[in-house]
């Protein structure tokens, strides 16, 4: 199965967008995206099909622009200030977070964020994003990744397009909030990658889930 990479460069420009009725802020249309990746192409403009390069390219245009990038000892102690204000930010929200190396993970079940089967975003999870972005905007000198996931029930194709709906969905109200877009990708890798057994209704639930991943910028 291919794995949809999308590019939010565009998103706030984006013409397939609807006013989310509980905010009034931009949203991504699921009629745009509810075929699907060739949809979401069309939506999207800067969506890439089956790549996993551009990494380099997306730390080019942050430096670029100004954005400065991190260096040594630095590194650490910038991604160790973020963590602690996402942690603070975070309490009892029902998001875990970890630390790999430099690289912060925020674990977002589905049972918080979207009913089942749906790539729409609960309303009371809008302030725990809200809170995310603050600390986005915060520390800017990071790349974003979203990765969306889904338990094994229903067909493969119909959970990789809901892990790619609910990844864009994601990304798209952290934009909206204020956070450059040219930080982002956004990955659904549907029902391939289980964090516990779908064998039972409690690891289904652990398996529902969107990450972001947030990585230092680095010229290396």
């Amino acid at each position: 199965m291919k794995k949809i990479i999308v590019s939010l460069v565009a998103v706030i420009a984006l013409a397939a967008c609807t006013s989310n009725p509980y905010t009034g802020q931009r949203q991504v249309s699921k009629t745009a995206l509810g075929a699907g990746g060739g949809a979401a192409v069309g939506a999207l403009g800067g969506l890439l099909i089956g790549k996993t390069t551009g990494a380099s390219t997306r730390k080019a245009v942050l430096i670029g622009a100004g954005i400065g990038a991190l260096t040594g000892g630095g590194i650490g102690l910038y991604q160790d200030r973020q963590e602690a204000k996402l942690r603070e930010e975070l309490r009892n929200s029902g998001v875990s977070i970890t630390r790999n190396g430099d690289k912060i993970i925020l674990n977002m079940p589905s049972n918080i964020t979207f009913t089942t089967g749906s790539d729409s975003i609960k309303p009371e999870f809008f302030r725990v994003l809200n809170s995310v972005a603050l600390v986005l905007k915060e520390f800017n000198q990071t790349t974003v990744n979203v990765f969306g996931h889904t338990d094994s029930d229903g067909g493969e194709s119909f959970n990789q397009q809901l892990s790619e709906r609910r990844g864009v969905n994601v990304a798209n109200y952290l934009v909206s909030q204020g956070t450059d877009g040219r930080r982002f990708y956004i990955v659904g890798f549907g029902e391939e990658r289980p964090i516990a057994s779908n064998a039972t209704a409690d690891g289904k639930s652990r398996n529902r889930r969107v990450e972001i991943e947030i990585a230092p910028l680095t010229n290396s």
